[in-house]
Parts: C-alpha cells; structure tokens; sequence
C-alpha cells in the first residue's frame, strides 16, 4: 500500500494533434458508413495553412477526403487564421493510396494485420472505472469546450490542455493536489482575469464535486500569455496522444495509436478488447485492479499471449484469471470486431476526450453472461 502523487493531463478538441486525430477517424467514418469493410489507415499533419492526408485505404467507397477535414477544422473552430488556422483558406494535400496487397492479406482470412501488444485496465477508483487523474483531466477540457461554445466567454480560443496531480494514501485517491489549466485566448483579456474566471467557474467547481473540502493548487497559463495557438502555433499529428487517448500512464501502453484504423488493426480492435477484459474482471469483483495485456503475429488471429495483472488485488492468481480469458472472451480479430460491432462509423467521437470510460462505446459495455463466467472461475 503506497502513498503517492499522480499525475495526467488531456487536451482540448483544438489542440493540434487532436485535430489530427479527429480529422484522420472522420474519414475513416466516411468510409465506413459507405463500406463497413473498408481498410484505412489514415494519418494527418496539420501546420500553418496547410493539412496533409496521407495514408492507405482500400474500399468499395468514394469519400471527398478534403471536404471531411474541412467540416471537421470548421466545427472545431478554427475558421480565422488569426485563431490557428482557417479551414475555407488551407491549403489541403491528399497524399491516400491503395493499401499494400501483402497486408490486405493477412487480414482477408482473419488474421491480425500486424504484430504488436495492447494494453487495457481497469479500476474501482471511479464510476467508469477509470483512473481518477485522467477522469479529471478530460472533464475539465470538456467543460472548457462547454464554456467556450456557450459564447458567454468569447475571449475562449480552441487551443487548451491541461494536468491533474491527485493525492493517494494507501493506493486510494483522496484529493487533488494540483491543476495545471492553459489555454489559448484573445490578446484583450488580461491574465489575471483569466485566472480568476477558470479558478471560480470551472476549477474549484469540479474539484469539489470530487472532494467537497478540495484546495488544490491552481496554475493557469503558467508560461504566460498564449495568444499564439492551433497549428499555427504548433505542428500536429495524428496519434501523438496516446497516452491522453488511454489511461493518462496509469497502465503500460504497446505505443499503437487508435485513430484513423479501422477495425481490422489490432493496435485499436486489441487495445479496445483488453479494455472490455479488464473491465469485466473488475466487474465479476475479481480484482480492485486489473492491467490485461493482450500479444499478436501478423496474419495469425489466435494471440501469442494472454496477461494478466490484479496488482495484489485480486480473489484469484492472475494465472488462474489469464488461463480463462480465451475460453470467455473470442480475441482473435475478427471475434472482437463481431463482438463489440466494430465496423460503424463511431470513430471521430473516439478522437477527442479519451477512448475508455464513456459508456457510449460498445467496449465499455458490461456483459452479464461474461461476469457471471468470470465469478465462476474455480
């Protein structure tokens, strides 16, 4: 039983590298919603002006790949260069080609499309079972967008990220200790003002919905003024999040990023299903906490591995656990893609606020059957 601080942080839906992201799953959506069996891997990079869509795709579907990230810049915000970057006047770069034979291959009679490693976990420390850090973090930039799409602070610009620091006493979270919050804004709104707005309506609110005594320190904009924002004032590119995308570094990660694959890439399908694992050992009341790990080969659908991992927490061996998984759960990838119905145009929302713990998402739904399998473990 430790005492510690723990650190995560999220970004904003304006956020460069978020944009990224949003703008490569749109399109992967496009093309699911035409073709469920299209194969993308899309990826993008966006900087001053310009937006470059690269990647394979192989699918029945024609999809204006162009008109789809303007749509998204234009929902994000950034309709003004002097914010970021201006959807109507960007020069765009589509740089798609058809997806290599040899991998369409490997994957035509179920196999995984790449080698590689997932992670999922799970833990009682919140509702969803999420880690509180991260919990927090994203509900402070989904409540930032709020504020600034309620056009009751216009001074609010897209570009924002922020960290939460919780404090733990023998492993359970009992308070928040720092909140670090910047945000890009208009150059007519002081500092000060800044502060005391985020610090009274959106901060200490939060935090005392968590932690009714809740004092944390509060740093906003600690560099100072950030006018400059958005791709502008910073390059992004699709999947450099993947830490903000899973479990903010409470769990390992496989280092595969999420968005713009369909399906069919293990580094998402897989990082998905060891998500719903580890969450419905939780659920069985198996473990307090449990990481799964789960292993592929290129073209072989059964996994090289199976792990499994309670930290000390759980009612059985993690052996035990681990040499039941394959008999309650169908990890080959095309069992997770039936499983969790995988080829619909859910994506886009994915790529902002987190993949895990937002009960929209069939990987977070909770199977009755598959608790009362896990509780019946001898």
């Amino acid at each position: 039983m430790n005492n510690f601080l723990f650190t995560s942080e999220s970004v904003s839906e304006g956020h460069p590298d978020k944009v990224a992201d949003q703008i490569s799953d749109a399109i992967l959506d496009a093309y699911l919603e035409l073709d469920p069996n299209s194969k993308v891997a899309c990826e993008c990079l966006i900087t001053t002006g310009q937006l470059v869509i690269a990647g394979e795709i192989s699918s029945t579907a024609h999809v204006d790949v162009v008109a789809v990230a303007r749509d998204v810049i234009r929902h994000i915000g950034y309709d003004d260069p002097a914010v970021g970057f201006d959807y109507a006047t960007a020069a765009y770069i589509n740089l798609l080609h058809e997806q290599s034979p040899e991998i369409n291959n490997s994957v035509s009679d179920g196999g995984a499309g790449d080698q590689g490693l997932m992670f999922g976990y799970a833990c009682k420390e919140t509702t969803w079972h999420m880690p509180l850090p991260i919990e927090l973090s994203h509900d402070l930039m989904i409540r930032l967008a709020a504020m600034r799409r309620s056009g009751k602070h216009n001074w609010l610009r897209p570009d924002a990220k922020c960290q939460v620091t919780v404090e733990y006493k023998r492993d359970v979270p009992v308070g928040i200790e720092t909140v670090v919050l910047s945000t890009q804004h208009i150059e007519e709104i002081s500092q000060e003002d800044i502060k005391d707005i985020l610090q009274t309506e959106l901060i200490l609110p939060l935090a005392h919905e968590y932690f009714y005594n809740s004092q944390p320190k509060i740093l906003v904009n600690p560099s100072g003024s950030f006018t400059i924002g958005g791709p502008h004032g910073d390059t992004g590119l699709t999947g450099r999040k993947i830490i903000v995308d899973s479990y903010g570094g409470s769990c390992p990660h496989g280092g595969g990023a999420f968005s713009g694959k369909d399906p069919s890439k293990v580094d998402r399908s897989a990082a998905y299903a060891a998500r719903y694992v580890a969450n419905h050992i939780v659920s069985a009341g198996l473990a307090e906490r449990c990481t799964v790990q789960i292993s592929y080969a290129i073209g072989l659908a059964v996994p090289t591995s199976i792990y499994v991992n309670t930290h000390g927490t759980g009612s059985l061996s993690d052996e035990i656990i681990a040499n039941h998984i394959s008999g309650i759960f169908d990890l080959r990838p095309e069992g997770i893609i039936k499983a969790l119905d995988l080829k619909r145009p859910i994506y886009k929302e994915t790529a902002t606020y987190g993949h895990f713990g937002r009960t929209q998402f069939p990987w977070e739904k909770i199977d009755q059957t598959k608790v009362e399998n896990l509780k019946n473990i001898s």
